[in-house]
């Protein structure tokens, strides 16, 4: 019984040395905890998926032509370049019929992976605007919360809906043709939409307007990297932009339509290569992003 005893301890002993004491947290549990920016100069350390932000600043929760959304989050921090941006584009809503924006999420006060919803919107470059044409613009806290968006495309992904009007065409392009912007992520649809609609002398800025899937209720603007912030990693066009300097109404949207969004019924192909497990934003420890994260994190 005392020998049997003695395995088993033994056993527990290796059992309990097999795991970590403490497992490293994850970098999205630290950045979410914070509810204020770091105290340093505006930079935007490390690549929009894969960062953190220092020195952010508040967008206000109402202006004369915007207020932002889901104020419970505490996701409307964002560089100085886009709170100025959103601002500006708030006053060009006025001039296509809306009364301003309703503003999503941008970042975190100190950027950083999310706890939920986003793999991007880490280095205060990213920012969601809603679809919705705001109809007042002194909603409550309260309001913000219950009130949502709507979506412009049918449910095959393929058509815009008559919620889509002109006025959204007018803001998309006011929004690209913005020199401080590197591309704007959209439902397919819209992409569509406008390159079905808009002129051949005007198409320009189309090439910053990319599908991508689940940005039906809004459309997501990504600055680039501001002048003299040289943490922050650019983001490189394709080689086919660089190329062709094209507008994307193409193959590449056809794809889009034809293979991702509605993929040939197939029987998929058993893959001889194992899977390898990949980090990602829901995964990441502080290992994983920019060293100056470190930082940024433990300023006060």
């Amino acid at each position: 019984m005392r020998h049997f005893k003695r395995l088993c301890s033994a056993a527990l002993m290796l059992a309990c040395g097999a795991l970590p004491l403490h497992a490293e947290p994850l970098a999205r549990q630290l950045f979410g905890a914070k509810s204020s920016p770091s105290y340093q100069q505006p930079t935007a350390v490390g690549f929009y998926s894969n960062g953190c932000a220092a020195g952010l600043e508040a967008l206000p929760e109402t202006g004369p032509t915007w207020q932002a959304m889901r104020l419970s989050r505490n996701r409307n921090w964002g560089h100085p370049e886009m709170i100025d941006f959103l601002k500006d584009l708030s006053v060009s809503a006025t001039g296509v019929g809306w009364k301003g924006l309703y503003i999503g999420d941008i970042s975190q006060p100190r950027g950083g992976p999310m706890t939920g919803g986003h793999a991007s919107h880490q280095i205060g470059l990213d920012a969601d605007i809603w679809m919705l044409p705001p109809s007042s613009l002194s909603l409550s806290r309260s309001e913000r919360e219950k009130i949502s968006s709507i979506s412009i495309r049918t449910n095959d992904q393929t058509r815009v809906t008559k919620n889509w009007t002109q006025s959204h065409h007018a803001l998309l392009r006011a929004a690209a043709s913005d020199p401080r912007v590197d591309r704007i992520f959209v439902a397919a649809a819209a992409k569509i939409q406008m390159c079905n609609t808009t002129p051949r002398n005007d198409r320009a800025w189309l090439q910053k307007i990319r599908p991508i899937y689940g940005h039906n209720t809004h459309f997501h603007v990504r600055l680039k990297c501001p002048a003299g912030d040289s943490l922050c990693q650019t983001q490189k066009p394709t080689v086919a932009e660089l190329s062709k300097g094209g507008d994307g109404c193409d193959a590449t949207l056809n794809w889009w339509v034809t293979e991702y969004l509605n993929p040939p019924k197939t029987a998929p192909q058993p893959s001889k290569k194992p899977k390898v497990a990949t980090r990602n934003a829901k995964t990441y420890t502080m290992a994983d992003l920019p060293q100056q994260c470190q930082s940024v994190l433990a300023s006060r």
